[in-house]
């Protein structure tokens, strides 16, 4: 059986020598980069097509990109960077791939949807009439709007998929605190003070991506979907986030934005 690894992104030289050490490091298969700007929705679908024009199944979605505390700053489609790269993008992403996921996905054996989330959204608001945040932008705020959008998102899919019988989970994940480039933003004095404390209070690159990798291949986690997961552990997603109407609407609002012709 061939297992084959596929690493999507925007830094290039970083993607090929990540499916390098793959390659190196998991001698079975095949790991291969494709380029992919989830801030562009004409990128993501460039890459769905490129995917499925390998006719390969697929069994793991890691929605993994993003973007922390930003100026205000709007994308090549006009929209606001944290919601299209955090957000949007991912959605637009995961409903093309969708059909691959389900044909692939089996009882015993389902297709996982891993989205990446952070403790940021239970401070997130969802403004449905200026989901770009033009009347009064923040970009903590923004940040944590796209972080509780993915959170419904994650819920609504999983609603879907069970309802229609389908062997594919959805869950949300927050790595914590872990030091990656995503705090690159912080003001200068921030970042001065991160430094000291990265070692006792940041979780490493390693740390934090073994705990994606728990909802993404362990044994126990095989057909539990619809979860907020934290340290491995299920736990309580911010109250608005088990909206009902709230996913629904929102669902409906990202189709229209993302040019999906389904509600």
């Amino acid at each position: 059986m061939l297992n084959f690894h596929s690493k999507a992104g925007n830094e290039k030289e970083e993607g090929l020598a990540a499916a390098r050490t793959i390659q190196r490091e998991c001698r079975e298969g095949k790991a291969e980069f494709l380029f992919l700007d989830l801030t562009s929705l004409n990128s993501v679908r460039t890459f769905v097509d490129t995917f499925k024009g390998k006719a390969l199944p697929l069994h793991l979605l890691v929605n993994n990109a993003g973007t922390m505390l930003v100026p205000e700053r709007q994308t090549e489609d006009g929209f606001e960077f944290h919601f299209s790269l955090n957000y949007l993008g991912h959605f637009l992403l995961t409903n093309l791939l969708l059909d691959l996921l389900k044909r692939s996905g089996r009882p015993r054996c389902c297709s996982r949807i891993v989205n990446m989330s952070s403790a940021t959204h239970y401070a997130g608001v969802i403004h449905m009439d200026d989901l770009n945040r033009r009347k009064c932008y923040s970009s903590h705020g923004a940040y944590a709007q796209s972080k509780l959008a993915l959170v419904l998102f994650t819920y609504y899919l999983q609603e879907q998929m069970t309802a229609k019988g389908f062997s594919v989970i959805v869950n949300a994940v927050d790595p914590g605190m872990v030091d990656t480039a995503l705090y690159d933003n912080l003001w200068s004095l921030a970042q001065a003070l991160k430094k000291p404390f990265a070692k006792t209070l940041f979780r490493t690159p390693t740390e934090g991506a073994s705990i994606i990798m728990y909802a993404a291949a362990a044994a126990e986690m095989e057909g539990v979907g619809g979860c907020y997961l934290y340290n491995g552990e299920k736990r309580q997603s911010a109250q608005d986030s088990y909206d009902s109407e709230l996913q629904a609407e929102l669902w409906k609002k990202s189709c229209e934005l993302a040019g999906l012709h389904k509600a």
